[in-house]
Parts: C-alpha cells; sequence; structure tokens
C-alpha cells in the first residue's frame, strides 16, 4: 500500500461506525461475495479504500430499504445506484401527502443548510393541516425523499442529522400541545426500540399518533434492553408495547427479539411493531401486531377499545 492510500483508508472500526455494517457482516460478505476486498497496513489489519466505503454506505440503505445481499453485493456502483431505493417485495410506501405536495422545497432547503427556514416552512404545513396530516402526509413521505437523496447522494449525513433534529423538535412540542385525554386514557402504550436501533423519529411520529387518538403514552426513547421493557411494561400498566425499526437491524435480531419479548410480557399486554424494516411482514411472529403504516394506528386502535369494552359487558354480566 503506498503513502497515499494508506494515509486515506479507513480501518474497520471505522468502516463499522461510519457505514453502520457490522465487522462480522463485512468479513461474512468478503469470503462470500468477494465484496469488499480491503488491502492490508503495515501491522496486517483491514484497510479499506474510500471508493469500497463509498459502495459500502450505499449497500446499506439499499438493504435498509428491503434488498437482499446476495442479490447486491457484487453488482457495480452504476448499477447500484439505478436501482429504486424500495425493494420490489417491500411494503409499498405511501404516496407523498396530499394532491399535489411537493417535497423540493424541503429538500432544497436541507441542502442548504437552512435549518431556521426548514423549521418555519415545517410549522407552517404543521398549522395548516394538523398533526395528524402532517406525520402522514408530509413527515412520511419527506423521510423517504431525504433517505433517498441520502442514497443517491444529494444529502449529506450531517445535513439528514440536522433534519431529524428539526423534525423532533417540533414534533415534541405538538405532542406537548395535545389535549390530554378524557377518561382512563387506555390503552395505555409504553414505545420503546430494541438495543442496535438507534433512530426515534419514527417512534415519535407513532407516540404523536397514538397521542391523537386520546391513550396515555409513555416512551423509553430508543435502545431500551429487553428486559427494561418487561419491567416499564409491568411498572406503567401498558395495555400495549409499541415498538419501531427503521430497518438498520438485521433480520434475525428483530425476530428474535420480538420473539423473545412476546414470550416474556403477560398474555394481556399487546406486542405492535412497525416501521421501515421489510421483516415485520416477510417473517411474521406469533402475538405480533406487524403495522404496514402509521394510518395502520386509529383502526387498529378501534378494535383494541371494541374488545376491551366487549370484555368488561362480558365480566359486568358474569356467568350466565
Amino acid at each position: 500500500m503506498n503513502e497515499r492510500s494508506r494515509a486515506t483508508s479507513l480501518s474497520i472500526a471505522a468502516v463499522e461506525r461510519d457505514t453502520g455494517l457490522s465487522k462480522d457482516t463485512l468479513r461474512v460478505w468478503e469470503r462470500r461475495y468477494g465484496f469488499p476486498a480491503p488491502a492490508r497496513d503495515a501491522a496486517g489489519e483491514r484497510a479499506y479504500a474510500p471508493a469500497e466505503v463509498d459502495k459500502l454506505r450505499l449497500l446499506k440503505r439499499l438493504l435498509d430499504a428491503g434488498h437482499r445481499p446476495g442479490r447486491i453485493v457484487t453488482l457495480p456502483l452504476e448499477e447500484l445506484a439505478a436501482l429504486p431505493v424500495a425493494a420490489p417485495d417491500a411494503p409499498s410506501p405511501r404516496e407523498p401527502g396530499p394532491p399535489g405536495a411537493d417535497l423540493r422545497p424541503q429538500l432544497d432547503l436541507i441542502r442548504a443548510h437552512d435549518a431556521r427556514s426548514l423549521r418555519s416552512e415545517l410549522s407552517r404545513l404543521l398549522s395548516r393541516l394538523g398533526v395528524g396530516r402532517f406525520v402522514v402526509d408530509v413527515l412520511a413521505p419527506l423521510n423517504t425523499a431525504v433517505g433517498d437523496a441520502w442514497l443517491r447522494g444529494q444529502v449529506e449525513i450531517f445535513q439528514e442529522h440536522v433534519y431529524t433534529e428539526v423534525v423532533q423538535g417540533l414534533l415534541r412540542q405538538a405532542i406537548a400541545a395535545i389535549p390530554p385525554p378524557h377518561g382512563d386514557g387506555r390503552p395505555n402504550v409504553l414505545l420503546s426500540t430494541f438495543p442496535g436501533e438507534p433512530h426515534g423519529l419514527g417512534l415519535l411520529m407513532a407516540e404523536a399518533m397514538f397521542t391523537l387518538e386520546a391513550c396515555d403514552c409513555v416512551s423509553l426513547g430508543v435502545q431500551t434492553p429487553l428486559w427494561d421493557i418487561v419491567l416499564a411494561a409491568a411498572a406503567h400498566g401498558a395495555d400495549i408495547v409499541a415498538l419501531g425499526f427503521s430497518g438498520c437491524m438485521n433480520p434475525n435480531p428483530v425476530v428474535d427479539g420480538l420473539t423473545e419479548l412476546r414470550a416474556k410480557l403477560p398474555t394481556a399486554v399487546q406486542l405492535w411493531a412497525g416501521g421501515a424494516t421489510p421483516v415485520l411482514h416477510r417473517r411474521r411472529v406469533g402475538g405480533v401486531l406487524a403495522l404496514a403504516s402509521l394510518d395502520a394506528i386509529a383502526p387498529e386502535l378501534r378494535r383494541w377499545r371494541e374488545a376491551a369494552a366487549a370484555s368488561a359487558q362480558s365480566l359486568a354480566q358474569g356467568p350466565v
């Protein structure tokens, strides 16, 4: 390896940190697919060229969108860039917002590093549409558009982070302004993500939808250990545990974690899961409700309440 290559190459730890792909995944791909093919530094450690890291970032985004590694890892960069963001067998995304919705102004503000104007524009849309439609018709497609722009190299990671911070601030203010529910606020909903899932924007969007439906919500934030989720569900009297998945986790930990959590929670506590990861819909876990979209929350809550009312009426009548 020459001096220039050594200066610009990345270690496997740095690649793991920058791409979100684990060291084990990088080694497996190297053996199985011949990519990446890192050089070795003076100490014999793997050294990844910048071009390899760029392709790995693109691969990670495509995997998060539902593509399978066996189909895409060996493709050249040009073919990867031409792939549709969503895999053919992934759940279909919503059409972008209300008729005539145009997300280009928001994307332009993100690319222009104009956080203040972005916040102002999104605040205007929030005021005009209300929380529910803002979340479903603006934020959901805008999240997809920002991810697509990142995939195409049109948005940098730091710009995506600024966008996320702006949206989280707006959503927290909007949730706090929703009037408290009349009555007992049931179902009581506990929200979190698994360890290894650091993205909380989708979770906050779900919390907004639950709160609009007069639920009493408690959010644990992201990356809560499974046993702590069980303890928190008991402590807060949760009727529903709702988990968010952005797609950054490998499928097996998602399925295994849901299976284990379902076994640890009382039968009466429902377990709901939603988000971008296609494994929720490819490999159903018994006793787990996989939500296809944020729009599915309201009708599922109606079903929960109808079942709870029927159960309460049956208990009140006593044995026949």
